[in-house]
């Protein structure tokens, strides 16, 4: 029988360049086994709630330089409670029961470092996130 957590697990993508040893903390430990694979998987869903969330700021993100769409990116991540506590079900709904109880142990360090992969993410991919192209009349 297949179950939750296995399907959860078969479904996220392996990341080769993750290191586990014995010398790394359980919250690294954590993030490693855990938070990039669901992260990295959650990858496209990131990309269109972001533009989403632009979109509903009335699109005031394309009309900034590379250095100022950078800071709203974090500044969306970091102080938007709403936005952030978005971000963070996409990620805590792909957890196992058994990792949500590894988290809720110390969800306050993990949420930190969940919050700056997903940054690191989309900030690593702004391209991505230019002004959307309207069909003009012929």
């Amino acid at each position: 029988m297949n179950t939750r957590q296995s399907q959860i697990k078969s479904i996220r993508p392996e990341i080769l360049s993750n290191t586990i040893n014995d010398n790394m903390s359980s919250d690294e430990r954590f993030q490693n086994l855990v938070l990039r694979p669901v992260i990295k998987f959650q990858n496209d869903l990131f990309i269109e709630v972001f533009r989403n969330y632009v979109a509903k700021h009335k699109s005031v993100f394309y009309d900034l330089s590379l250095e100022k769409r950078q800071l709203y990116i974090e500044n969306a991540i970091q102080k938007d409670m709403k936005f952030r506590n978005s971000l963070k079900g996409m990620v805590i709904g792909q957890f196992t029961v058994e990792e949500y109880l590894v988290y809720i142990e110390n969800s306050s360090a993990l949420n930190k470092r969940m919050m700056n992969i997903v940054k690191e993410r989309l900030l690593s991919q702004i391209q991505l996130f230019e002004k959307p192209e309207y069909l003009k009349a012929v």
